[in-house]
């Protein structure tokens, strides 16, 4: 992989619901209809109206993602995806790279340039953030290989600490220059 690569993917600590870029994603439940944590705070930052459109969906299985308006957030979009209750199984590497692929290519077919993303199933589902955050980082620079059209893909964490831990991946992931 090329720097240019590594260089289209940024890593910051922060409220995911205060950036302002095509699309966040959310870490939705298979319903879409809000929960806590990150799925709760988008809902309650869209206003009503993201719920509303949600319901029109039908819900998501796990490993999949739909897109809605962002409403009243700073994003244009909403990329919602169902990652996996950790279970220790493989089964659950290959849902979650696909929740990470998947929005990818939803924000690709909506000719979106910028993307955020929290630690998907990392709250109460249970991935372990090390693995998840190997997952994350290595399928979006796969994906950006071949989509010149993605400038940007932000992993934004909430604590400092796991903002460090997928600093700490990148580093590892990314070839030194």
């Amino acid at each position: 992989m090329t720097r240019d690569i590594w260089d289209r993917m940024e890593i910051r600590q922060g409220d995911i619901t205060r950036l302002d870029v095509d699309a966040i994603v959310n870490a939705a439940n298979r319903s879409l209809r809000g929960g806590g944590g990150v799925d709760g705070a988008i809902h309650r930052a869209a206003g009503p109206e993201l719920l509303e459109e949600c319901k029109t969906i039908g819900g998501c299985p796990t490993g999949e993602a739909r897109i809605t308006k962002g409403y009243l957030l700073p994003a244009k979009y909403v990329i919602h995806t169902v990652g996996p209750i950790y279970r220790g199984r493989p089964s659950d590497s290959q849902q979650l790279l696909s929740c990470y692929r998947n929005s990818l290519e939803l924000a690709v077919q909506h000719r979106l340039s910028a993307i955020a993303f929290p630690a998907i199933s990392c709250g109460v589902y249970g991935y372990p953030i090390r693995e998840a955050s190997r997952i994350a980082i290595d399928t979006a620079a796969r994906f950006l290989e071949n989509h010149l059209s993605i400038e940007k893909v932000i992993f934004i964490l909430f604590s400092p600490e796991d903002s460090g831990i997928y600093r700490s991946t990148m580093d590892r992931l990314s070839p030194e220059y």
